[in-house]
């Protein structure tokens, strides 16, 4: 049986409880706060933050979670754990990050964002932070000043091309893993001549999980490459990367909510089953379908909820 154990806040340990209640299960484990079983996997939470998934969908549902990881840096060149230099934070570095990884609604948006040394107190100035901790109105004011004041490289991985992926039996993490390689690949061009002393990814899976998604692409960025969870704390770059990319994914809902006639909400609790529902009675089963994730266990959710 395939285990995939990720590490979690007190958040997103309290976003699972709810996500998955309905498959929650009476009987846990001694130190467990669920156990729930969705379609294909065992999902078992731990007071420590440890989350165990198990079954052969384990690393697909683990992956819902985005960047809920063990908080390790990895070495560029080498398979262990590393210390990131001590002046890491002043170097000149593209960063990588991604959002939407655990919506039910709205693409994944991944963006690659380069800040040079002499940058970063500009950065600071003009409110660059973690997103997780800046409201909706202040990412938009920030990155309508980041995408004017550095490069970048934006891409967005729409619903319908996701589940057709999904369906091949590719996991998200793989998914991301193209993206990222693919945006850094982006924004590398873009700079030229110019080259960056680093490239850091917020980390969504392991250094050799990440490099083994990407073995069949064609051109794979390996160089100077660090990963590491937090990363928005570890240089602004790639803080700055995550307000672009919420940024974008803002602008994907506004479109959906306009499309549909429903305001689309974010995340994947009861909430979004509710919306889910209303487009399902107003626009049809396959209108929702290629605006969601469809894999979650939101689909079926609002199908029992649209039959009330």
């Amino acid at each position: 049986m395939a285990n995939t154990v990720i590490v979690a806040s007190k958040e997103i340990l309290n976003k699972m409880k709810v996500y998955y209640q309905k498959e929650c299960i009476e009987k846990v484990p001694q130190g467990a706060l669920f156990v729930a079983k969705p379609s294909g996997c065992t999902v078992t939470a731990y007071k420590s933050g440890k989350v165990l998934f198990q079954g052969a969908k384990g690393e697909e549902e683990a992956s819902i979670w985005g960047n809920s990881q063990p908080s390790k840096v990895k070495s560029p060149s080498k398979g262990g754990t590393a210390t990131l230099p001590e002046n890491f934070a002043s170097w000149s570095v593209v960063g990588s990050d991604e959002v939407g990884t655990g919506d039910f609604f709205g693409p994944i948006t991944v963006v690659s964002a380069y800040v040079h040394k002499d940058q970063i107190p500009l950065m600071k100035e003009l409110g660059v932070k973690d997103s997780k901790n800046l409201s909706d109105p202040q990412i938009i004011k920030i990155a309508k000043d980041l995408i004017n004041t550095i490069p970048y490289s934006l891409l967005i991985l729409h619903n319908t091309k996701y589940n057709a992926l999904q369906e091949k039996g590719m996991t998200q993490g793989k998914m991301k893993a193209i993206l990222h390689n693919q945006a850094i690949l982006h924004l590398l061009e873009k700079m030229q001549p110019e080259e960056p002393e680093a490239i850091l990814i917020d980390q969504f899976v392991e250094k050799n999980t990440y490099f083994k998604h990407i073995n069949a692409q064609k051109k794979i960025q390996k160089d100077r490459v660090y990963f590491s969870t937090k990363g928005e704390s570890i240089h602004i770059a790639v803080a700055a990367a995550s307000i672009i990319a919420r940024y974008a994914f803002l602008k994907e809902m506004d479109k959906l909510s306009t499309k549909t006639g429903v305001e689309i909400p974010k995340g994947a609790g009861k909430h979004v089953d509710v919306a889910a529902a209303k487009i399902i009675k107003g626009k049809g089963i396959e209108e929702l379908k290629s605006i969601t994730k469809w894999h979650f266990a939101n689909s079926e959710k609002a199908i029992r909820l649209a039959k009330k």
